[in-house]
């Protein structure tokens, strides 16, 4: 969100206005509300276009909290509404299509039930039930109120077709900008293999951790989740914790090679596009949209984790690579190239308006 605001300002020059809320910061009952009702107090939205004079609403994850009502309301108010899809929620609970341990398009556009009968959202079932339930009742509300639907990949894109999720062809690519680029690379100094990401078993890091001892790469993980005190127990890799930005940046100057080892169908993570800006050579599992975006010499089968070790070993300390990553990263991810994928979503203005 912060880096599209700053997008905006200083490529579109036009004005912006953050409207968030915290799931977190509701209970349980008030979350079940919001996903049946289809949203909770929706004027809130259509008062801040009214407000503010903004064109165009730009939202980004909606469930539980304002859902399709608010978007409702904000094209009442005059509004373009556009939807930003960052995982595969329109059809599945959890947002991932991973569960026990593997891929899953068990849910099939409103058909939710799959989802409720394995509990995928790990509480309640009261819980699994309230997202079934939200989803096969609002999805084709949500989608058919956005004039824009848009998404970080087109792999992504793709899935959401085939998972049956109602885009009616409103659907586009809009690529995850980068601020700052290198301006070399430094791989050939490195200490270590860095990764970075949410310590959950779908990203995959007890891969890395397996193919780093196989071949002795020091390697140092970055990240909170449930899945941290197994992994710290398997030893052989030094854990930081979850790092402030920069913190991050720090470890990425001293790393010989980034991993982003996903199990999943990435939508498509920031971690491997901050690396490659970063100008580290990246290694990452060929699957969803990072197949897209790394370069090929940095790509093995998911979950293979002798593939992975000799990856990692082939990038290692290889600041060619890095140099590589780095320019599939400007051509991807630069300020101007996102300015203009945005300014094709939002339209043609002559005056200033805010978001």
């Amino acid at each position: 969100m912060a880096d599209l605001e700053w997008l905006i300002r200083e490529h579109l020059h036009e004005d912006v206005e953050i409207l968030e809320r915290d799931s977190s910061d509701i209970g349980a009952k008030d979350a079940a509300l919001g996903l049946i009702r289809g949203g909770l107090n929706p004027g809130e939205v259509g008062d801040a276009v009214k407000r503010t004079g903004a064109r165009v609403v730009h939202a980004h994850n909606v469930n539980p909290t304002y859902g399709w009502r608010a978007l409702a309301a904000a094209k009442e108010a005059g509004a373009k509404v556009v939807l930003h899809l960052h995982n595969y929620r329109l059809v599945c609970a959890v947002a991932t299509c991973f569960t026990r341990g593997e891929d899953c398009t068990r849910c099939h556009g409103r058909n939710t039930l799959p989802g409720l009968r394995l509990n995928c959202r790990g509480g309640s079932r009261a819980e699994s039930a309230a997202y079934a339930a939200g989803l096969a009742l609002h999805q084709r509300r949500l989608t058919g109120v956005a004039d824009e639907i848009v998404v970080p990949s087109a792999f992504a894109l793709q899935r959401l077709i085939d998972l049956g999720a109602p885009l009616n062809d409103k659907a586009r690519v809009l690529g995850s900008v980068q601020r700052e680029f290198a301006t070399r690379s430094s791989a050939a100094d490195g200490e270590f293999v860095l990764a970075a990401g949410r310590l959950t078993p779908e990203k995959g890091f007890a891969d890395v951790l397996h193919a780093c001892r196989a071949v002795n790469l020091p390697l140092v993980i970055a990240g909170e989740g449930p899945q941290k005190a197994e992994l710290e127990a398997q030893g052989h890799a030094t854990f930081v914790g979850h790092v402030a930005p920069a913190e991050l940046h720090a470890l990425r100057q001293r790393a010989a090679v980034a991993v982003v080892p996903s199990r999943y169908a990435e939508i498509l993570p920031l971690a491997a596009l901050e690396s490659m800006a970063a100008a580290i050579p990246t290694v990452a599992a060929a699957s969803g949209g990072l197949a897209e975006a790394v370069p090929q010499e940095g790509l093995y089968p998911a979950g293979d984790t002798i593939a992975l070790a000799e990856r990692l070993q082939a990038l290692w300390r290889n600041a060619e690579a890095g140099e590589r990553a780095l320019q599939a990263a400007r051509e991807r991810s630069a300020p101007d190239v996102i300015a203009d994928q945005l300014r094709a979503v939002y339209g043609a203005t002559s005056t200033p308006a805010r978001y």
